[in-house]
């Protein structure tokens, strides 16, 4: 679930909150699940996954990961990213492009010791995308990190980010392909609105 705290009131950001409780309502699984897409200039390779959303605090947008892993990486050589919510239970899609940033240390403090002790160990014993010998090999840095009992305390390799769209688009699946799409764009601190043919 996303949480929503002091959420804008501007219109592109009503519609997102109307459309989340649809899918919510409608039952839709991981209804967080965002897809992030970002290019990395040093690579030149464009990469996609998904994170789940923490939560939207008035215009910035917030998940966590791993400060040393492909994504971050990717964020730092490049700080514009596509995101992308893809709900089949309302068939409703939501892209986004965004600046992307990492939030302040201490937020990410904040957060990290108020999760669970079981999610908090996988953080502090994984090192992202590294190569390993066995699946076995991480579920024993696993255990070890758990059993430690210090799972309150960040790792520095590990804390948030947060991203602001400056251009969001609303597609509403259509069963003869009517598709609705509108779209929001930023400029000079004010949306636009606009609606593109299917």
């Amino acid at each position: 679930m996303i949480q929503f705290k002091n959420i804008s009131s501007e219109e592109p950001y009503l519609i997102f909150q109307d459309w989340y409780q649809e899918a919510v309502n409608a039952g839709q699984l991981r209804v967080q699940a965002i897809a992030i897409s970002s290019y990395n200039a040093d690579t030149e390779l464009v990469d996609s996954r998904f994170v789940n959303l923490k939560y939207i605090d008035k215009d910035r947008w917030v998940f966590f990961s791993n400060y040393n892993g492909p994504k971050a990486q990717a964020f730092e050589s490049n700080q514009t990213i596509s995101a992308l919510f893809y709900w089949s239970a309302t068939d409703a899609q939501i892209r986004m492009r965004a600046h992307i940033e990492k939030i302040p240390a201490e937020e990410s403090d904040a957060y990290f010791a108020n999760r669970e002790p079981e999610k908090n160990a996988l953080a502090i014993a994984s090192h992202q995308s590294e190569e390993i010998e066995s699946y076995e090999e991480v579920v024993k840095n696993y255990q070890a990190a758990l059993e430690s009992g210090d799972t309150s305390k960040r790792p520095e390799y590990w804390g948030g980010f947060q991203f602001t769209p400056y251009y969001i688009e609303f597609w509403s699946g259509d069963r003869y392909r009517l598709n609705k799409r509108q779209v929001f764009t930023k400029k000079q601190g004010a949306w636009k609105s606009k609606f593109l043919q299917p």
